[in-house]
């Protein structure tokens, strides 16, 4: 079939902005300060356009701006929806990788559904932070995983610890976990498949209703840490006989959960 005329298709894309749950009002839908300044100044934005918001915990409005004032915009009401929460919640606990590859990591894992992240400081991982600069960083990548959830339409927002030693993690910061797991170069490791057939067995066909995973850094956890994790629970899981880096780690064994268990 022949065409006289190129054909144009429109995709009207709609901005998606954050508000946090303290401040999720739908009598009075207000933007916080750096998501009004991002909205006016960065994307000039203006009364009358439409645009979505989102408060990390499922539910998501279409709206327009009724009110383009500076560090306040105020929005009009409009239909909420609710994104149901995924069957399994899953939990990243990730060696701190050197350079901007943590950024990496949490914009994936946001977007792969993951409910909660725990960065964590091992033997080998490079970088060392004070109790400030730990919290500093923890902000950076909470904002990192809003952008991430705007980005993609993910309405649901993980949560980013505050960085800490696995020791401190394994002995009083473990949550509760129908399936944890670490990632492991030890012999004995099995594969995902393998451990979920066995729970599947234990549990009278039932599939975990959270997990857990432990990634190490670039040369693995120690064997004193990845002891410290078994002794918390963790199975070791192998992830084949290529040995991965520290980012591709994490989103090939997120990959795998999402599909295996959401």
């Amino acid at each position: 079939m022949q065409c006289d005329q190129p054909v144009t298709i429109n995709i009207l894309l709609m901005h998606r902005f954050y508000i946090p749950p303290a401040t999720w009002k739908l009598e009075e839908l207000i933007l916080p300060e750096n998501e009004s300044h991002h909205c006016l100044n960065v994307l000039r934005l203006g009364k009358g356009d439409r645009i979505t918001v989102f408060n990390g915990k499922g539910y998501e409005i279409t709206t327009t701006i009724a009110e383009a004032n500076k560090g306040a915009v105020k929005l009009e009401s409009g239909s909420t929806q609710k994104t149901p929460a995924l069957k399994t919640h899953i939990t990243l606990c990730q060696a701190v990788p050197k350079g901007k590859n943590m950024d990496l990591i949490i914009e994936k894992a946001t977007e792969l559904g993951v409910a909660e992240i725990y960065p964590l400081l091992s033997e080998r991982t490079v970088i060392r932070l004070d109790s400030e600069e730990r919290e500093k960083k923890r902000e950076k990548w909470q904002r990192v995983a809003i952008e991430a959830c705007k980005q993609s339409g993910q309405n649901w927002l993980p949560t980013v610890h505050c960085p800490q030693p696995p020791e401190s993690f394994c002995t009083s910061g473990f949550p509760s976990c129908d399936l944890p797991l670490v990632a492991s170069l030890q012999p004995g490791s099995r594969r995902l498949k393998d451990i979920l057939s066995a729970y599947h067995t234990d549990h009278q066909g039932s599939a975990p209703s959270s997990a857990l995973i432990l990634i190490g850094p670039e040369g693995d956890y120690t064997p004193s840490e990845i002891n410290m994790a078994q002794n918390a629970g963790c199975l070791p899981m192998t992830l084949g006989p290529i040995v991965l880096r520290t980012e591709t780690a994490a989103i090939y064994s997120l990959s795998i959960l999402a599909h295996e268990l959401l």
